[in-house]
């Protein structure tokens, strides 16, 4: 294949826009504290308030694919149209006269409309990059990751006022979509998929190395949304429990943050180890962390700190590796509906998983609650197992 022209800025700003666009993806999360404060929510609220994001993706992600959305529809400016709605809603969010449900709902479409950020990034990138596509996705899966957790930095840098971290996300998402819209055409190698075929997917699902892919992609998706909406809320008991001061939302920031180095150093690694035991190693070690999340719940905080920058970093890093391994086997000529399905199901896990664990916060420390987490990382594990993979 030809190698492909492109000009030197298009991956940089791919990056920044893909960081600026997700922003919005825990919004809701970074500006919870003070709701409950104001507003006298419970802790299970967070539950609420994670999952209308993730169904909102779920169901945008099921939508666009099944009318092939990105293919009818020039993907610079269905970026732009659900970063400018995107905006929209987490600008409504910030007015005087919100109430709960509609927060919900608002949430719900912030996202609907990450479902044309995210997934129609990668989808430029990949016309840009038919070759060393891998090292592009690896920059822009972490400018997801650092994006997601800015939110937590925009909350604890400005303190309490939770509308203006609402306008900052807004600001930022919208300026994502000007930027693609004015310097980031598609590129030549721009890939027109068909739309969804449901009826192909029960064979391609029957192809053991794509099963056992997508157990390892199951298995993190049960622990990582629940491991990131869950943090704050164990950080500060145990700020409560020893008396110590600490910016739970800016150390929120720094643990999600983390992922973007797990990501980037976990891509490395597979270059000479194979994307499966890179992500075997990421799943064991935040499986570990889940583990001992009882035990470091009484320690100090030169330990409990190193400890949750080591979970931010594992829970993560193996993202971008499970991906790769379900894309390489899955059969060709179902790749796009297979992965769109196995994303999708991934992302309910995740749901699942937070409303569990936030119904539980009644009646379990939360310290002792991300045991229930543990079989995620044990299943990926196993599923892995025997699968191999190319470096």
């Amino acid at each position: 294949m030809t190698p492909i022209e492109r000009p030197a800025h298009i991956l940089p700003l791919l990056v920044l826009a893909q960081f600026l666009g997700t922003v919005n993806w825990l919004a809701g999360n970074a500006i919870l504290p003070e709701l409950q404060r104001q507003w006298g929510l419970p802790a299970s609220a967070v539950a609420e308030l994670t999952n209308s994001v993730q169904l909102g993706f779920i169901a945008g992600t099921l939508v666009f694919a099944a009318i092939a959305l990105a293919d009818r529809v020039s993907p610079r400016l269905l970026f732009f149209v659900c970063a400018a709605l995107g905006a929209l809603a987490s600008f409504l969010i910030s007015s005087p006269d919100i109430d709960f449900d509609t927060l919900i709902a608002l949430r719900f479409a912030n996202g609907v409309m990450l479902a044309g950020i995210y997934p129609v990034g990668m989808k430029l990138a990949a016309s840009w990059y038919p070759q060393g596509l891998g090292r592009a996705m690896g920059y822009l899966i972490g400018a997801l990751v650092l994006g997601t957790a800015s939110s937590h930095l925009i909350s604890g840098l400005i303190g309490d006022q939770w509308r203006w971290v609402m306008n900052a996300s807004a600001a930022a998402s919208l300026l994502a979509g000007v930027l693609v819209l004015i310097a980031i055409p598609a590129g030549p190698a721009l890939y027109r998929g068909a739309p969804l075929r449901w009826h192909a997917l029960l064979p391609a699902l029957r192809h053991r190395p794509l099963r056992q892919a997508a157990g390892g992609y199951f298995g993190h998706m049960w622990e990582l949304y629940a491991v990131w909406a869950l943090a704050p809320l164990w950080l500060r008991v145990w700020s409560e429990q020893h008396q110590q001061a600490l910016n739970v939302s800016v150390w929120a920031f720094a643990i999600i943050a983390m992922g973007t180095l797990g990501s980037v150093l976990g891509g490395r690694l597979s270059l000479r180890f194979g994307s499966a035991p890179v992500a075997r190693g990421m799943l064991l070690a935040s499986g570990l962390c889940c583990l001992l999340s009882p035990l470091m719940m009484l320690l100090p905080i030169w330990a409990v700190l190193p400890f949750w920058l080591l979970w931010g970093f594992a829970v993560v890093g193996d993202s971008p590796q499970l991906s790769t391994l379900s894309a390489q086997n899955a059969p060709p000529e179902v790749i796009g509906s297979a992965l769109t399905l196995i994303n999708c199901i991934g992302y309910s896990i995740s749901v699942l998983a937070v409303e569990l664990l936030s119904g539980l916060l009644t009646a379990l420390p939360v310290e002792w609650l991300f045991w229930l987490l543990i079989p995620g990382p044990v299943m990926g594990m196993v599923s892995l197992r025997r699968l191999t993979s190319r470096p």
